[in-house]
């Protein structure tokens, strides 16, 4: 289980990088397109483009993007939630435990033994 989950944070990890190579060179291709031709500024290497997508991710979005802002997913799962019983609500925590943890937990007994 624990080989899956460190594959399946390394494939995570290539992800993010190509997707943050992509961005940057994104970046970069458009704003070589229209920037000089439009308003005269120069062009921009590729570290250039980084810099310029992390400035405008710190100042338009790092704030409110990840921890704030929950979107129609939070939104629909919360009705979803409402809307189930208490039985279907164990079954669920008790089948996200399973898939994310790799077994479920047991159950707190209902007394403390040593009081007894």
């Amino acid at each position: 289980m624990r080989h899956r989950m460190g594959a399946r944070l390394f494939g995570i990890a290539v992800v993010v990088v190509i997707a943050f190579a992509a961005f940057g060179f994104g970046v970069m291709a458009l704003w070589n397109w229209l920037m000089p031709v439009i308003f005269k500024l120069p062009t921009l290497g590729y570290w250039q483009a980084i810099g310029l997508l992390t400035l405008s991710w710190v100042f338009f979005g790092s704030w409110r993007g990840f921890h704030g802002h929950r979107g129609w997913r939070h939104h629909h799962m919360r009705e979803r939630w409402e809307q189930m019983t208490p039985e279907q609500r164990d079954e669920f925590r008790k089948a996200m435990e399973n898939k994310w943890c790799g077994r479920a937990r047991t159950a707190a007994p209902a007394t403390d033994p040593k009081a007894e």
